[in-house]
């Protein structure tokens, strides 16, 4: 089973960055999501495939046409938070507002009720699983916002399946599509989303892809973005994860794509027995 899902933010949400962290400071850059939702939206007519999109709320809010345009096109939406934050930054109430600010501004767009869910960076961690608690008192159904795997981001390396899952924590249940992991020399390694799908060379990435039962895709309308500006105060490090391998990153799309078959989350929700996976108890 291989998901298409995009994370849909503008190129200078970049997260863990002063000179990106807050919404003043987004006012300091041009957009580019129109023409990166055209790519998007170019690769998926091009391929005939079904895609979930995570949408931050406040892209929603100054861009509800792209919203309008996700949703009349037939796709799926969930939330990926307001203000793009890193979850483990927040309190409770933090959380909570940041949450459900992001879903009355896409249900009020879109007129569809939102019921998924992604965090930014993946930034549900040990620490705070208490954000499972808010996602379910707030309608969530279906989150994936699990990284079985350690991360600069913090991760979730104890969750202990890298495949759709019921998760369960404080008398609640969510159902779960985590990050798909792969071991290599005994590591859990990424290949499937964001800077890690750009940096994998293509043989490997189909390789990998052939023999893995399951597939999530994280993509943003960034990683198809060659022309983007450099944010010159990145370290090296993140230089090299956010701008590396965006030439190709569209015929790459493509190629992967029409190689395998690709389904949204609500074709894979109908798909699987949810009383035969696996149950985690956090």
């Amino acid at each position: 089973m291989k998901i298409l899902t995009f994370d849909i933010e503008d190129w200078f949400h970049i997260l863990d960055n002063a000179s990106t962290k807050t919404e003043k400071e987004w006012s300091n850059f041009e957009s580019r999501i129109h023409k990166n939702m055209g790519t998007i939206f170019r690769v998926l007519d091009h391929t005939e495939v079904r895609a979930s999109f995570f949408i931050v709320g406040w892209m929603a809010q100054q861009y509800p046409e792209i919203v309008r345009e996700i949703v009349d096109r037939g796709y799926e939406i969930g939330s990926h938070t307001h203000l793009h934050q890193l979850a483990y930054e927040q309190n409770r109430i933090e959380f909570y507002q940041d949450v459900d600010r992001s879903i009355k501004v896409l249900e009020d767009v879109c007129g569809k009720k939102v019921k998924m869910f992604r965090a930014p960076g993946f930034s549900i961690t040990e620490k705070n699983k208490w954000a499972f608690e808010i996602l379910h008192e707030l309608g969530i159904e279906i989150d994936s916002s699990v990284f079985p795997a350690g991360r600069a981001h913090g991760g979730m390396p104890n969750y202990g399946v890298a495949k759709p899952s019921i998760l369960k924590y404080n008398g609640i249940q969510l159902k779960e599509y985590p990050i798909n992991t792969r071991k290599v020399m005994g590591k859990s390694l990424i290949y499937s989303g964001g800077g890690y799908f750009r940096l994998t060379p293509y043989v490997l990435l189909k390789n990998w892809t052939r023999y893995d039962d399951y597939v999530m895709t994280y993509l943003h309308p960034r990683d198809l973005d060659p022309n983007q500006p450099m944010i010159n105060d990145l370290t090296m490090h993140r230089k090299f994860k956010s701008y590396v391998g965006l030439k190709s990153a569209e015929c790459k799309l493509k190629r992967w794509l029409t190689d395998f078959e690709f389904i949204d989350i609500a074709s894979a929700t109908k798909k699987i027995d949810w009383n035969s996976v696996r149950t985690i108890q956090l």
